[in-house]
């Protein structure tokens, strides 16, 4: 099977393997999310409490099943991010069921660009 050829990284400027990433982003992206998780609440402080709990393996009782890929659902995911709002925490129509693949690489990259969209 071809391989693809290695590609110049444009932060070090050595070159690496297609998919390898290079050690200096690695280090540069962990940096970036520890500051970013010194500045956010805590889980509770969200609003994930034991209430939240309760009402999230309800949900899953009700829709066992990952709406994007039909797996097993882990988790109730929020289709609009609630922000910190709690009308929209606890609405049950924005809420859906992910399995963890899901919920961990398409809805957060889906959110992350949309975030960025959305700054001026």
């Amino acid at each position: 099977m071809p391989m693809k050829a290695p590609r110049v990284c444009g932060y070090c400027g050595l070159t690496h393997m297609t998919g390898e990433q290079c050690s200096l982003v690695a280090a540069r992206d962990k940096a970036r999310k520890t500051r970013f998780d010194r500045k956010r609440p805590n889980a509770r402080q969200r609003g994930y409490t034991a209430q939240w709990e309760k009402e999230s393996k309800a949900f899953l009782l009700d829709y066992p099943f990952c709406i994007r890929c039909g797996a097993h659902a882990q988790l109730v995911d929020h289709k609009t991010p609630h922000k910190g709002d709690q009308r929209l925490f606890w609405d049950r129509t924005n809420w859906q069921p992910l399995c963890h693949h899901c919920h961990n690489s398409a809805k957060q990259s889906e959110e992350r660009r949309t975030s960025n969209e959305v700054r001026p």
